[in-house]
């Protein structure tokens, strides 16, 4: 699960992520049952590894505690609590819990491994996505919190980074390791947990954490995936915890334009900085979202951002950092600060993507009052606000002053420059994108400005022969008699699906998108004429036209069928011997099992004799401990059907014989006597004796 790597659409394989770093854990068998494999992701809280459960012989993510956290016994026994909480949690978009556990300094979690991507990777490689895309992640998101909300759960750091793609299409929510009881969100005066883009305006002010908090995480997100970008940034973590604070969240389309305002009223109503006016749980917001879906149509729904693969709108305003992620997307304890004044920045905020930690004095007569030279913050309710403003601003203040005076200096300069260069005034906003070259035309004519160059480019976002882009861009500054440049939609640009039929996986994928398209499910056949590993064919088929971005899943050849001999009651050397030489690799499980087979030979084999499998898979010997001996119960004078009962229920199988004129019901005698043992499995025989 978590991290994956990759090209272009997020298809991204997690074991190639963090293999160049050292981990002492890599390598290791943990517990006594878990083979740590390799490291997937590092988090604020914990790492992620892919691991092998050798009980079960499985793969599977191990998320381990920072030893740093694993010292509080608190921090400890919550985690502990919480993950007890989510494993009774039973979803099909949530990432299963397994098992959890403890080795010296090591606190684990072992969960379900989601081979595939994020949604951080996915966003981080296209930008911006569709409305269609962004509303077939968030549904299956709203179902996955729906669950845990009905349950009485509240995630608590719903981000990109905890919202799983896997291969298979399917959309999963990892990493409930914040999760509370609804009951239980109650008011903190420490600290935070949480990450900082994410957090509702309730958790900053007042440390409160219920269900809506996760629905205004989900309208960040869904805003995100709509956009490109955070609706919220800054350069330290006080300045986004001020804007989540005191500013609106923008509506999408003021970045999409086109978009339909069905999706910004969603926005809007997910993200409302009152949470009373919010959707109350995720399920009734997954009813509005799929209430928004149905009266969108086709066109809507396929709108392409103009922030989508990198392009420009990707963000307007503080959501310029785009979708990459950094340390602001690292879960982290989040501090509510103390008291404001200038001097009390937290440790490391010249990082917004950290958050810090700030003690909360108690509501008591001795709170320390506010120092008066602090600037005041902007009007709006709480001191927490203001607060934050000065641990934002607070620490520059002499940095301000310099640059002020600077800045004055500049400024006359400036204005001298203005009026002795001319009139100046900026290209209209309105009445030029979108519309044809003629109405542009028009409209710069009215405000005195003339048509330069024009160019031709593709857009999905804009109608072929309307004006998609200026240069300069709309709302900036020209001199008055200047001319803009025009960039005219040809439409959606079309791509031709290539043939890669024959083509090794890898090399598949990467011709995929050198020709603009996503590679999408892979799926496995057997298939005698093409070399395993390779693309025996791809839907849509090669030469189908499809918009850029567009995915192809791909089916790869596992070769020619070959059937799995018998190795069950062979010795191992000969077991060994008969599947390598039927082109198979051979695992011999580390614990051994009671079997009517001699000790030493095979007992079990995890492909059984006479399926189907590829060349090159591992078949797992399971080998015999021996019989168990079973102490044999004595039937003598019982009937045939007692004694017979008795016996197989002692695990022994049974054979009667009769003697001469076959007419009694009584046993006379059994070939092993009552009392002594026998292997299990075995058979016992008795003797009926006649009238």
């Amino acid at each position: 699960m978590y991290r994956a790597t990759g090209g272009r659409g997020g298809a991204r394989r997690l074991d190639r992520v963090d293999t160049t770093l050292h981990d002492p854990l890599v390598g290791r068998l943990l517990d006594g049952r878990y083979r740590v494999d390799a490291r997937v992701a590092v988090g604020g809280m914990a790492t992620v590894y892919r691991a092998v459960d050798t009980r079960l012989d499985r793969d599977l993510a191990l998320k381990v505690m920072h030893p740093s956290l694993a010292t509080d016994a608190t921090f400890v026994e919550r985690f502990i609590r919480e993950a007890k909480s989510v494993a009774r949690l039973s979803h099909p978009n949530v990432v299963g819990v397994f098992d959890q556990g403890a080795d010296g300094p090591y606190v684990y979690l072992a969960m379900e491994y989601v081979a595939g991507c994020t949604l951080r990777d996915v966003l981080r490689e296209r930008g911006a996505l569709s409305p269609r895309a962004a509303l077939d992640v968030l549904e299956p998101m709203l179902a996955a919190l729906g669950a845990a909300h009905r349950a009485g759960l509240v995630h608590r750091d719903i981000k990109p980074e905890n919202v799983l793609i896997g291969d298979d299409g399917r959309v999963k929510v990892a990493d409930f390791g914040l999760v509370r009881a609804v009951g239980t969100a109650t008011q903190t005066t420490g600290a935070v947990l949480g990450t900082v883009s994410y957090l509702a305006p309730e958790q900053i002010e007042h440390g409160t954490a219920d269900t809506r908090t996760d629905v205004y995480a989900c309208g960040v997100v869904l805003y995100e995936m709509l956009t490109g970008g955070k609706p919220h940034g800054g350069d330290t973590p006080a300045q986004v915890l001020y804007q989540h604070l005191n500013n609106d969240v923008p509506a999408p389309s003021d970045a999409v334009p086109g978009l339909a305002p069905e999706l910004d009223a969603l926005v809007a109503g997910a993200t409302a900085r009152d949470a009373g006016e919010r959707p109350r749980d995720a399920v009734e917001l997954l009813s509005r979202t799929r209430a928004a879906r149905s009266v969108l149509g086709d066109a809507a729904l396929d709108l392409l951002p103009p922030g989508a693969r990198g392009g420009a709108g990707a963000g307007t305003g503080a959501a310029a950092d785009g979708a990459g992620a950094g340390p602001e997307d690292v879960t982290s304890v989040i501090a509510r600060p103390a008291a404001p004044g200038p001097a009390e920045a937290a440790p490391g905020s010249g990082d917004v993507e950290h958050t810090s930690r700030l003690d909360v004095p108690p509501d008591s007569g001795t709170r320390p009052q506010p120092r008066p030279e602090p600037p005041a913050g902007p009007a709006g309710p709480g001191g927490a606000r203001r607060r934050l403003a000065a641990l934002a601003y607070g620490p520059r203040r002499g940095l301000v002053a310099a640059l002020a005076a600077v800045a004055l200096v500049l400024g006359l300069g400036a204005g001298v420059w203005y009026i002795n260069s001319g009139q100046f005034t900026r290209v209209p906003t309105t009445g030029v994108l979108g519309k044809s070259p003629a109405d542009a035309e028009r409209r710069l004519a009215d405000e005195g400005l003339a048509v330069g160059a024009t160019r031709e480019e593709f857009s999905g976002a804009y109608e072929r022969g309307t004006v998609m882009a200026t240069d300069p861009a709309p709302g900036e500054r020209i001199r008055g008699n200047g001319s803009v440049d025009l960039v005219i939609s040809r439409g959606p640009e079309i791509v031709k699906v290539p043939d890669v039929r024959g083509e090794p996986l890898e090399a598949a994928r990467e011709r995929l998108r050198e020709a603009g398209l996503a590679p999408g499910v892979v799926t496995h056949r057997f298939d005698a004429g093409v070399e395993k590993g390779s693309v025996v064919v791809s839907d849509p088929p090669a030469g189908t036209e499809r918009s850029p971005d567009a995915a192809v899943a791909l089916v790869v050849s596992r070769g020619a069928p070959i059937e799995v001999p018998t190795a069950v009651g062979r010795p191992l050397e000969e077991a060994r011997e008969t599947l390598a030489d039927a082109g198979f690799a051979v695992r011999v499980a580390e614990e051994r099992v009671h079997a009517p087979h001699p000790a030493g030979s095979v007992a079990a084999q995890s492909l059984p004799a006479g399926a189907r499998a590829a060349q090159g898979d591992t078949v797992t010997l399971t080998l015999s401990k021996g019989p168990r001996m079973v102490a044999v119960p004595d039937v003598t004078g019982k009937s045939t059907d007692e004694a017979t009962r008795e016996l197989e229920a002692a695990g022994f199988e049974v054979k009667a014989e009769k003697t001469f004129p076959y007419l009694g019901d009584t046993v006379g005698g059994q070939s092993v006597p009552g009392g002594e043992t026998a292997p299990e499995g075995s058979t016992v025989t008795i003797r009926i004796k006649g009238i």
